[in-house]
């Protein structure tokens, strides 16, 4: 005891987590009742709750280290964690004891969540699957490791000025990082540049030594990740760039004080931000140099780690699995590789067993511009000794492909992890993608179609190499964080009706389907939603000063800008029924609030011009006096993990309009359905595994399929269309002339121009079938009944979207690891 209080850092109890709070005020913070702020009281409230994460932390290690557990080393270059605290208080279970705790200090917890800063380590759904997977595993209880970057700054912060997206540094760290524990001793180092020497030792084998190279210091910061409701505490290891010296003497005696510290300024630049801008040579270099920095870094970790136990590396591929998160990390086959035979001396065919063996590969889209591709001029300049390495896996691996079709030279080039160039003065670059595949055991795609889209299409030649490599592993979301946290009105209705098994068991929300016809349910499901309407009523008129009407229907797109996605399709949907509206203003319409939110990227000039057309039609719109109390249309700005908390409890149509084909899976559609929203959308993505499951009256499918893409693609005219379709030449018409830009009436013709004469994604071939599948959607909101029934089997059938799920999947059919309980034990 200690002034008469308890060893009080492991109570639980709100006593405790009261007295927890006000010692690390004082004795952490050093700040007292006169100069407290409110990111004061967040940070005491953040390290009373890390307190009783690192007892079980700690303990978590411990147990892995004894057993010696097989562990999973989750690879991605992006993590969207959010906020962090919330999500605690949730797997900890403490959310009511801290409440109370709070409160007796006249404080509310609601107040200080708010004042967390979102880790934005992420541009969308993949950083943001990083993190549920981590939940999950932890849940699972399963060992596992994330390993990323520790970006100082973040997905940048969104303004809207104007209309215009204008970009601004996220500087997360601004204010400190209370949930990380820094580790500056844990050091590696990163080469890049120089050159190879290669030579035949006295017994015959070939060397490579990597001589003259720039190196860089990656430092550790560890974060910990709770499972819901066990001892299980995982880790996210996220590197820091530090340079090697600090400080150059002689420059700076020389008086030369900005060359002084020009080398740690330019070494620390790896984790400055979260994905540069590559449209220039320097920016890929960039790139490129943050992918093999935390790859590198991750790598020698393992090793690390793994020799701890093991004198040999005959264990290795039993104790360790590496998972990369799309083909950003690819380069780690060749760094695996480097490490074994160079460093700790194995022969390359035995290195390469266990790189493979280690390795599982999930393909994440099905764009060509997103399967990676460097040149070779770029990797031999940074990472000469990879090139080598990359191209001896080349020569190996194509010498199978031309012992197994020998009649087929062409197979070659199209497999070869070596692009060679279509003319003599082309660059040859090296497709990532490949040197993923051949080097991992496991490949997969995201969602059934994406799946099979991959091995009928992309990277068939490999599964005709390769047929028992390939798989699926349907994306998912944690329920923890995408219900019990973000939506508590609908969680504890759920509970109160099912019990809360649902928590570690979605697939037991299926029992909602025994009260769809409870009229009493149905009302108080009715009641919960518009309360969440309300809600986002209120976050819309806060940032955006539009009144929006919570009896209307929300309808809501929110996700990264991109032409695939076709937010263009939903704002010339806008226009449309803007011109029902006035054109007989007298009839009965569906009040409809459509909802925005998205960031595009800093170079995507047409993405940023669909953000600036929505915002110029809901200028429009919302001001015009015949059609504001039927329509409002809203841009929200700055949309990230935080927002989408808010806004997805409060919707009832969920927009899941992207090209059929182009969508690996989507997130963002589970998240919506789980919280009882219907979805609009194409056979694309998880949209094809969703209808599967909740019935096809249960969600409204237009437009093409993905065969029916491919049949057309060849003789596409968009022009066609725009000629054929009267409402939507209406609405091009306008947006061409100015209608929604009176003081810049051509702003908007690189949009019309694109549509007219490209339309990569068939938005105006797919736009009649979404216009007249909206009517549906309308026809089924009138009755409020009809619609609660359907969202409840929406909610009912989400079991099989739980993260869960997913990493069961992972840990059984790709990994081999299996579940370790952690004990609490007394450690002072």
């Amino acid at each position: 005891m200690s002034n008469g209080k308890p060893d009080y850092y492991h109570g639980m109890d709100a006593q405790s987590l009261k007295w927890s709070f006000q010692d690390n005020l004082e004795f952490a913070l050093a700040v007292d009742g006169l100069t407290v702020s409110d990111l004061d009281r967040f940070t005491a409230t953040a390290l009373t709750v890390r307190d009783r994460i690192i007892e079980r932390w700690l303990c978590t290690q411990d147990t892995y280290n004894k057993v010696d557990a097989k562990r999973v080393y989750y690879l991605s270059m992006e993590f969207l964690m959010g906020r962090t605290l919330g999500n605690s208080l949730v797997n900890l279970d403490l959310e009511r004891e801290l409440s109370e705790a709070l409160r007796s200090l006249g404080l509310e917890l609601e107040h200080i969540r708010a004042v967390e800063w979102d880790a934005g380590l992420g541009n969308g759904g993949l950083g943001r699957l990083a993190a549920c997977f981590l939940d999950s595993m932890a849940t699972l209880q399963i060992p596992g490791h994330g390993y990323g970057i520790r970006y100082e700054y973040g997905i940048f912060h969104q303004r809207i000025k104007g209309g215009v997206q204008v970009e601004q540094p996220d500087n997360w760290l601004r204010n400190g990082n209370p949930w990380e524990i820094s580790r500056p001793q844990r050091l590696y180092p990163v080469r890049y540049y120089g050159r190879v020497l290669q030579y035949t030792d006295r017994r015959g084998k070939i060397v490579n030594e990597w001589l003259e190279t720039d190196d860089v210091m990656a430092m550790a910061h560890d974060t910990p990740i709770p499972g819901y409701k066990t001892n299980t505490v995982n880790t996210l290891r996220l590197w820091s760039a530090k340079a090697t010296r600090e400080f150059d003497f002689s420059q700076f005696n020389a008086g030369d004080y900005i060359a002084a510290v020009r080398s740690k300024t330019e070494s620390e630049t790896i984790s400055k931000v979260l994905y540069p801008n590559d449209n220039r040579v320097s920016g890929k270099e960039l790139r490129l140099k943050q992918e093999y920095f935390f790859v590198s870094a991750s790598l020698q970790d393992i090793i690390v780690r793994y020799k701890k136990h093991h004198d040999t590396f005959d264990d290795f591929a039993d104790k360790v699995a590496i998972q990369l998160n799309d083909t950003h990390p690819a380069i780690a086959i060749a760094e695996l590789m480097r490490l074994l035979v160079d460093r700790e001396r194995l022969s390359w065919e035995h290195a390469w067993e266990l790189t493979v063996a280690c390795f599982g590969y999930t393909n994440h889209t099905v764009l060509p511009e997103a399967l990676e591709k460097w040149s070779v001029d770029l990797i031999g300049k940074v990472l000469p000794r990879h090139l080598l390495v990359i191209y001896e896996i080349n020569h190996r691996f194509l010498g199978q492909v031309r012992a197994s079709h020998p009649n087929d030279p062409s197979r070659c080039a199209r497999m070869s992890i070596i692009e060679e160039p279509d003319t003599a003065d082309g660059q040859k670059f090296v497709r990532m993608a490949h040197l993923a595949i051949v080097g991992s055991h496991s490949v997969n795609g995201v969602s059934a179609l994406h799946s099979e889209i991959l091995k009928r299409e992309v990277f068939s030649d490999f599964v005709d190499m390769y047929p028992n490599r390939f798989n699926n592993k349907t994306n998912g979301i944690t329920q923890r964080r995408w219900l019990k946290l973000c939506n508590p009105g609908l969680s504890n209705l759920i509970t109160s009706r099912i019990g809360e098994g649902w928590t570690t068991n979605l697939d037991e929300l299926r029992a909602l389907g025994g009260h769809v016809e409870d009229a009493g349910f149905r009302e108080e499901w009715q009641r919960v939603k518009l309360e969440n309407k309300r809600a986002l009523a209120g976050i819309i008129e806060r940032d955006r000063k539009v009144t929006a009407d919570p009896e209307s229907m929300f309808d809501v797109q929110i996700k990264r800008l991109h032409d695939y996605k076709r937010q263009l399709m939903n704002a010339l949907h806008v226009v449309a029924l803007y011109n029902e509206i006035r054109e007989n203003p007298s009839g009965t319409f569906v009040p409809r609030t459509v909802i925005f939110g998205g960031k595009a990227a800093p170079g995507y000039a047409r993405a940023k011009l669909t953000i600036r057309l929505i915002n110029a039609i809901a200028d429009v719109v919302n001001r015009d006096p015949i059609t504001r109390d039927r329509l409002k249309c809203v841009f929200l700005p700055n949309y990230n993990v935080s927002l989408a908390e808010e806004i997805i409890p409060g919707s009832d149509l969920s927009e899941q309009i992207s090209q059929a084909g182009k969508e690996a899976s989507g997130t963002g559609n589970m998240k919506f359905a789980l919280n009882g929203a219907l979805t609009i959308g194409t056979l694309d993505g998880a949209n094809v595994e969703i209808r599967e499951e909740v019935g096809d009256e249960n969600i409204f499918i237009f437009g093409l399929t993905a065969e029916q893409v491919d049949e057309l693609q060849p003789r596409y005219v968009p022009r066609a269309f725009y000629e054929g379709d009267e409402r939507l030449r209406q609405v091009i018409d306008m947006i061409h002339a100015g209608y929604f830009s009176p003081l810049d009436r051509e702003v908007f013709h690189p949009i019309t121009d694109f549509l007219l004469n490209e339309d990569t994604f068939m938005v105006l071939a797919d736009f009649a079938a979404y216009v007249d599948c909206q009517h549906e959607v309308d026809r089924v909101f009138t009755d409020r009944d009809e619609w609660a029934r359907r969202a409840i089997r929406n909610v009912a059938a989400m079991g099989k979207f739980s993260s869960d799920r997913t990493i069961r999947e992972y840990s059984d059919e790709v990994w081999g690891t299996r579940k370790v309980e952690v004990e609490l034990t007394k450690r002072r």
